[in-house]
Formats: C-alpha cells, sequence, structure tokens
C-alpha cells in the first residue's frame, strides 16, 4: 500500500487536510510508510536520524484520527492550553501511563505528564490522538508542526 492507496478512501474533508499534511512533512523530510492493518489504513510519518515515531494517520470506521507522539512536549506546553474543548476531552478519556503512575508497563515508554486544568499523566499511544473534524483540524496541525519543529 502507498499514499495514493490511503488517499483513495478518503472523504473531500480527510483529504484536504491529509494532503496539506503530507506536504508540509515531505517538505521537512519526513519518512512515510503506508499498510493496511486489522482496525483500518496505517499512515505512518517518521523524522530524525535515526528516523522516530511523529504521527499516525489511522482511518478508522469513525472516521481518520491523528497520533502525536509528543516527544518535545516541553517546548511548547503553552499551546496545550489552547487546543478545543473536544481535544482536550479526548485527551481526558485517554488511557494513564502506568509506567508513570504505577510502575508498570515497558521501561522504555515514558508516557506523558503534564497539565491543562488539571494534572494528567497518559500512555504515549492514546494521549495525543484526535479525531480530524472542522473543529480539531487546525489545531491538530498545529500540534504536528510544533512537534516537528522542536525536532529539528
Amino acid at each position: 500500500m502507498n499514499y495514493q492507496d490511503f488517499i483513495m478512501e478518503l472523504n473531500a474533508e480527510q483529504l484536504a487536510f491529509v494532503e496539506e499534511l503530507n506536504n508540509f512533512l515531505m517538505q521537512h523530510k519526513c519518512k512515510s510508510t503506508f499498510e493496511e492493518k486489522k482496525t483500518g489504513l496505517l499512515g505512518s510519518y517518521k523524522y530524525g536520524k535515526p528516523p522516530k515515531a511523529l504521527i499516525n494517520l489511522l482511518l478508522k470506521p469513525q472516521g481518520l484520527l491523528v497520533r502525536i507522539y509528543g516527544e518535545h512536549l516541553d517546548n511548547y506546553r503553552d499551546f496545550l492550553n489552547t487546543l478545543p474543548a473536544s481535544m482536550v476531552a479526548e485527551i481526558d478519556n485517554a488511557n494513564e501511563c502506568k509506567r508513570l503512575t504505577q510502575n508498570g508497563c515497558s521501561p522504555k515508554c515514558l508516557g506523558y505528564d503534564f497539565t491543562i486544568d488539571k494534572h494528567y499523566q497518559k500512555c504515549r499511544y492514546s494521549c495525543f490522538e484526535f479525531l480530524v473534524t472542522n473543529e480539531t483540524s487546525t489545531a491538530t496541525r498545529e500540534f504536528v508542526e510544533k512537534e516537528l519543529l522542536a525536532r529539528t
């Protein structure tokens, strides 16, 4: 599967978002892969040497989701306070990081520890996973840009 196969499955709103995001990521020399999973289609973008996961695009029955790996969150913590309420609700519903809260899970996984009106300790694999909608697309794109620029 490749990028063209992936975008063939998107609706017009999703397509505009993905094409703009893909162009930005390709301009910044990200590497991409696309594959079909049991739960839907997966697009993965990596950056750096060695390449590390930056975002995943997940096309599932409920819509297009973007998972952002906010490894450099310390560089833009104030930005989290500008997220739309629906994105904060998705963070609130994400799994807690068992490594941070119970010293469980993988020793390599450190999760995220931050505050948006309240203290969060969330799993890196579900914390910043957002459904792309008219309300969230701009903030999601800005979040991706902030993380990528923090890595450069």
